[in-house]
């Protein structure tokens, strides 16, 4: 692996903020409320916990974990862990960048006490889909979810061993 996984600091905001946008570019060039959401990691940071995998000082993708409390928490029940906007730059893209970022979110959950973690993605990000379900992740359909119309969250969950 040729790059680190840490807490983002904020000399990282900019570079990963461009990195998310990058990777999401296609699922919000309708909702320019949801990209500025995604690009203000400094008010995420605060409110959650935002990890970056990095090559030296360049971002190569992002991952923000929910911890209980978070108003970034959205599908997880008490004994699961959350993360959300996981994120590789397209130029980063195939390094093994989102399998180690979901990874150190797995190892955060099961650190804190967590029985299981559950996430929400959407319809149309497969190749997410493809990396949890690799990673052991199963589709829970009845906790799928619509937050704004024409935004289908399907969730993810995956128990976790000791």
């Amino acid at each position: 692996m040729a790059f680190d996984i840490r807490r983002i600091a904020p000399a990282d905001h900019e570079e990963a903020a461009a990195a998310l946008l990058a990777a999401y570019a296609d699922h919000i060039r309708a909702e320019p409320a949801y990209a500025e959401r995604l690009a203000d990691l400094g008010s995420r940071d605060r409110e959650a916990e935002v990890w970056v995998a990095a090559d030296g000082p360049q971002v190569l993708g992002t991952v923000t974990f929910c911890p209980p409390g978070s108003p970034y928490r959205e599908v997880a029940r008490d004994d699961e862990g959350e993360f959300r906007m996981l994120a590789v730059h397209p130029a980063a893209q195939g390094r093994g960048v989102g399998r180690a970022l979901t990874e150190l979110a797995l190892t955060e959950s099961r650190r804190r006490g967590f029985a299981a973690v559950a996430l929400s993605s959407t319809t149309t990000m497969t190749t997410a889909h493809r990396l949890y379900e690799s990673l052991g992740f199963v589709r829970d359909p009845a906790r799928d979810w619509t937050p704004a119309p024409g935004v289908d969250l399907l969730v993810y969950r995956l128990e976790l061993h000791p």
